[in-house]
């Protein structure tokens, strides 16, 4: 049987994920009830990370520590990819060490890659492409919100990176309209956007973008290794602000999401962040659960019904 790995949310079926969005709840409910599951004992898990983190990180290594399991945690300056190993040298050395490899990388073709030369499931924790363990925890937290987020209209209001990408195959993977607003030349890939079966427009005006929407996302305006375009992006996307006359265009129950980190007072206003829209510190802490729930699926799959 080939190895799964989870690169992107297309890797896995509609009801796969829908199951994994519902494991996610039931294993947060049971940890805050006090009640230890720890299947993953005598499981141990690699970080190979080549950007930085805060939640992805801390996440990952708190998730494999309550299901029992360990972590090790890799940057390019702890291993030979620093000094130009090959990753498919990387890949099949440790795959034959650990049990599952986590991967924050740049270009996605690196993950592609790894997860090739792997022998066991690779998890992508970020590219410049996709970043599919955000989307899960996105919509955990939407679905104990709202119930569902099918037929729902998701707005995002920013540039069309990564997570604006992983929001398009979302819209397909959980059947919900999406309506990007961005600046002229920030815009997502068009080719994503047409091999993707799901309602998706794409506009430059976010005030229209956001009209009865029932959830607002947004990202920086920069993402890792664009800093030095800082200045150029302020002003492309000062218009682009999610505030309280933005929000005035949704829905009046919207949620509003942020991966984080967030630049108050730029691509979101502190009112609104700090707002009762807002559910991005219960967003943040999903990314545990919903994350012991991807990591219970893939290392102890018997564990998981394969028929979904």
């Amino acid at each position: 049987m080939a190895t799964q790995h989870f690169l992107s949310l297309n890797d896995f079926s509609k009801p796969r994920l829908q199951a994994l969005i519902q494991r996610s709840i039931e294993l947060k409910k049971n940890h805050h009830a006090g009640h230890p599951y720890r299947p993953l004992i005598g499981k141990m898990l690699g970080l190979v990370f080549e950007k930085s983190s805060t939640r992805t990180r801390v996440s990952f290594e708190v998730a494999i520590s309550q299901l029992g399991g360990a972590a090790t945690f890799l940057s390019p300056r702890d291993t030979q990819l620093g000094r130009g190993e090959p990753l498919e040298d990387t890949a099949r050395v440790l795959s034959r060490m650990l049990d599952g490899i986590v991967v924050r990388t740049h270009e996605h073709q690196n993950i592609e890659t790894f997860a090739h030369y792997s022998r066991v499931p690779v998890i992508n924790a970020l590219t410049d492409q996709f970043h599919p363990c955000q989307l899960l925890a996105d919509i955990q937290t939407y679905v104990e919100h709202r119930s569902t987020i099918q037929g729902k209209k998701v707005a995002w209001i920013g540039d069309g990176n990564n997570m604006c990408q992983t929001y398009i195959e979302a819209a397909a993977a959980f059947d919900f309209e999406l309506v990007i607003a961005c600046p002229q030349g920030y815009e997502p890939s068009a080719d994503l956007i047409k091999k993707t079966p799901a309602p998706i427009q794409v506009m430059h005006d976010p005030y229209e973008a956001a009209a009865n929407a029932d959830l607002i996302v947004t990202d920086v305006w920069a993402s890792m290794g664009q800093e030095q375009e800082i200045k150029q992006r302020q002003q492309d996307f000062s218009r682009y602000q999610v505030d309280a006359a933005l929000l005035k265009h949704a829905k009046k129950n919207v949620l509003f999401m942020h991966c984080l980190p967030a630049h108050r007072g730029e691509e979101v206003s502190n009112e609104v962040i700090e707002g009762l829209h807002s559910v991005v510190w219960e967003e943040a802490e999903n990314r545990l659960h919903s994350q012991k729930a991807l990591l219970e699926l893939l290392l102890v799959p018997e564990t998981v019904s394969k028929t979904v």
